[in-house]
């Protein structure tokens, strides 16, 4: 078997919770990060970054793409290769749009494919989930579509969930960030027995609202009680933005991940107003954003190999 010198990944973004699917959903969306890493012949690191936020990314050993290299081959108890890695920047950082998680998996990608592919994409899995703390976000960056994760005896089952194509994610972006550690600090450690019921419904609703793009079921399923009215204060003009996207056409507004990118569902033959008036909303509370129409990535973390 001939030795893999160069490996060019790319990972979709992705947006996490869809409102009642709190730490346990996440979807894949258009939106890319690529990361090359070429074999060297001397010791060492090489990092380069390119793109959306580039200048606030780590070029050095704590940059979170080698740092999952790196524990790739720690987990084989081997001492990882000289690399260089050059990282394209397709995902604004602390957005809520999965940024970490196109790290880590492409980090471990590129370490399984440099490595001859000594494990399976489910053990790449397994040890994304492990280093990322929980699998909402790496899970659909490293398979696509939309995933809904639940342990089982100390394992992983992940469940591919239907997406009707008639629903389309429309995301905000502001041109401000938030921490994935701030929006956590907000979370009460505890819920009532109601709040559990209400959200544990509205995830079974939002299952069969994906699948079907039933209007009134969207609308219904969207809405949740574990951690979104804590984060939404921690967004400026969440209410307005959230207001507009209503007004225009979509089933509802939710926050992405942590936030603090806003995420409208619609269907296509709104999705256009939708963004416009999202945008229109966030400019009036003095916000800048960049919103796009986006699609389910289906594909997942693709790579090529050149020997």
């Amino acid at each position: 078997m001939s030795i893999v010198s160069c490996v060019t990944v790319t990972v979709p973004a992705t947006t996490a919770n869809l409102g009642p699917g709190f730490d346990c959903i996440g979807a894949a969306l258009t939106l890319y990060n690529e990361f090359k890493f070429t074999r060297l012949e001397e010791a060492g690191v090489i990092i380069s970054v390119t793109g959306t936020g580039a200048e606030t990314v780590k070029t050095d050993e704590s940059n979170l793409v080698y740092q999952a290299f790196v524990t790739f081959y720690q987990h084989l108890q081997q001492t990882p290769p000289p690399v260089k890695i050059e990282i394209k920047m397709g995902v604004p950082l602390a957005r809520g749009l999965g940024s970490s998680a196109t790290a880590i998996v492409g980090g471990l990608i590129g370490a399984n494919l440099l490595a001859g592919e000594p494990l399976s994409q489910s053990q790449v899995m397994e040890l994304a989930i492990a280093i990322e703390g929980h699998p909402d976000n790496v899970v659909p960056a490293l398979l696509g579509g939309c995933r809904l994760a639940a342990t089982a005896d100390n394992a992983w089952e992940i469940c591919e969930i239907p997406w009707h194509n008639n629903v389309v994610p429309v995301v905000a972006i502001p041109d401000f960030e938030l921490s994935t550690k701030q929006a956590r600090q907000v979370l009460p450690t505890q819920v009532s027995r109601a709040d559990a019921i209400f959200n544990t419904a509205h995830l079974g609703l939002l299952l069969r609202g994906l699948e079907t793009a039933n209007n009134n079921w969207l609308k219904t399923a969207l809405q949740d009680k574990l951690h979104q009215p804590y984060r939404k204060a921690l967004i400026p003009g969440y209410d307005a933005v959230n207001s507009a996207a209503l007004a225009t056409g979509a089933y509802g507004m939710v926050i992405s991940g942590a936030g603090p990118t806003l995420l409208a569902l619609t269907d296509e033959l709104h999705s256009q107003a939708v963004a416009t008036a999202m945008t229109a909303a966030w400019k009036q509370q003095g916000i800048s954003a960049i919103v796009r129409s986006l699609s389910l990535d289906t594909q997942g973390a693709s790579s090529t190999t050149q020997p």
